[in-house]
């Protein structure tokens, strides 16, 4: 029977925010914490790209 759950895509895992945490375990948690965190990653990165862009049309424009 463990072959065949092992067979079965696993479901992607998906977090809304304030959604109820009661009915989710230890492993859960630790998964969506492991995806919010690397969702901030990803937006810490797209929020430099788009500072250093502005950056460089604001210094090309001053001068």
């Amino acid at each position: 029977m463990a072959a065949e759950d092992d067979d079965k895509p696993r479901k992607k895992i998906t977090h809304e925010i304030g959604q109820d945490l009661y009915l989710l375990s230890v492993e859960e948690l630790t998964e969506r914490i492991a995806l919010l965190t690397s969702e901030i990653e990803r937006l810490n990165e797209a929020m430099a790209k788009k500072r250093s862009s502005k950056d460089a049309a604001d210094r090309f424009f001053k001068s």
